[in-house]
C-alpha cells in the first residue's frame, strides 16, 4: 500500500540565531583554551541536545557559582545574561569568567542603566523567572524595575515611584502581544519613554513572521524546541493565533502524533532560536518513515548577522 502524501511547509529563518551560535562557540573555545572541565552557569542556551553535546566535550552545568567545587576552573555565563551580582561574586572568588551574554541582551542591560541614570522608573515587559528577566532586573538596585507580564498587568499598573516611566522588554517575546501591552502603557502614561529601537531581537521577530506567513495553510504546526525556551513557546502561540488549527512544541520527550498527522495534507515546521537544525532533520526523517513527504521551504528573509566572540578566547 502506498504511503500517504504530506506536504511540509518549512519556515525560514528558523533555528540558531547569532547569539546562540556565539554562546556555543564560547563554550567550545573556552574548553580548547583552558582544558576541561569548564563550568557553565545555567544552560548555555535552552536546548537539551546542545547542553548534552557540550557536556560530552567537558562542560559542567551549574545553577549557581557555589556549586563549583574547584574555583580555579573558569566559568561561563549563559546567553540569557546574569545579574550584576554574579560577575562580582566570581571576581570575589578570584574565578576566571567568560560572559556569553547575547550582545542584544547586553544592549537592553545598558539601556536599563542609562534610563536609570536619567532618573526614570523602569517597566520591564517580560516573563517572571525567565533567566533573561532575572539578569536584566539584576542590573539595577532592587525596586528600580517593575515587571509587566500581561495586558492585565499593564491595565492595573499604578506608578507609585513618583518618577517618570520608561519601558524596556525581554528580547524573546511575542511581537504582537508586546505591542498590545505597549499600547495600553502608552494610553495610560502618554509620556512614557520608549527605547529608540525595539528590544525584541531580529531573530525572534523573523522566526515569528516566518511562522505567520504559512500558519493559516497548515492543518498542524510543529515547533522544534525546548519547553523552557521562551522564543520556541512563543512560536507555537503565533502559529495558533495565525490560523493553524493545531500547533505544538516538539521537545526531547515528545511523542510524534503520527495518527493526527495522517489526517493532514499540509503541516508546518519551524524551530526555536536555540534548536539545532539536526533536530528538524531528525523530525522530518521520522515522518519520512511513515509518509511520502514533499518539502517546500518558505523563506521570508536571509539572516547574515554574526557576533564576535570575546578577544581573550582567540
Amino acid at each position: 500500500m502506498e504511503n500517504k502524501s504530506i506536504k511540509i511547509l518549512l519556515a525560514a529563518p528558523r533555528g540558531f540565531c547569532a547569539g546562540v551560535d556565539r554562546a556555543i562557540e564560547i563554550v567550545k573555545k573556552s574548553i580548547q583554551k583552558y582544558g576541561s572541565p569548564v563550568y557553565v552557569r545555567h544552560e548555555i542556551v535552552h536546548n537539551k541536545h546542545v547542553v548534552e553535546s557540550l557536556k560530552k566535550i567537558g562542560a559542567i552545568f551549574v545553577e549557581e557559582l557555589d556549586e563549583i567545587k574547584d574555583k580555579s576552573r573558569p566559568v561561563i555565563f549563559s546567553a540569557h545574561g546574569v545579574p550584576k551580582s554574579v560577575p562580582l561574586e566570581a571576581s570575589n572568588l578570584n574565578m576566571t569568567y567568560v560572559d556569553a551574554t547575547c550582545p542584544l541582551v547586553s544592549k537592553v542591560h545598558r539601556e536599563a542603566e542609562n534610563i536609570n541614570k536619567q532618573g526614570k522608573h523602569i517597566l520591564l515587559i517580560g516573563h517572571k523567572n525567565h533567566p533573561e528577566v532575572i539578569g536584566t532586573m539584576g542590573q539595577l538596585p532592587s525596586g528600580s524595575i517593575d515587571l509587566i507580564e500581561s495586558t492585565d498587568d499593564a491595565f492595573k499598573y499604578e506608578n507609585k515611584s513618583g518618577k517618570n516611566l520608561a519601558y524596556i522588554t525581554q528580547t524573546t517575546l511575542s511581537v504582537d502581544d508586546t505591542k498590545d501591552i505597549i499600547e495600553i502603557l502608552k494610553s495610560k502614561f502618554p509620556d512614557i519613554y520608549e527605547p529608540k529601537k525595539e528590544d525584541i531581537c531580529y531573530a525572534t521577530t523573523n522566526r515569528q513572521e516566518a511562522v505567520k506567513k504559512i500558519a493559516s495553510q497548515c492543518e498542524m504546526f510543529f515547533v522544534i524546541g525546548s519547553r523552557n525556551s521562551s522564543n520556541s513557546v512563543r512560536l507555537v502561540e503565533v502559529a495558533k493565533k495565525n490560523g493553524s488549527k493545531h500547533a505544538e512544541l516538539i521537545h526531547s520527550e515528545s511523542i510524534i502524533p503520527l495518527e493526527k498527522i495522517k489526517k493532514c495534507k499540509i503541516i508546518g515546521i519551524s524551530s526555536g532560536a536555540s534548536a539545532p537544525e539536526v533536530l528538524v532533520k531528525d523530525f522530518i526523517n521520522e515522518l519520512k518513515k511513515q509518509f511520502t513527504i514533499e518539502i517546500e521551504e518558505v523563506e521570508i528573509t536571509k539572516e547574515n548577522i554574526t557576533f564576535k566572540i570575546p578577544g581573550k578566547l582567540n
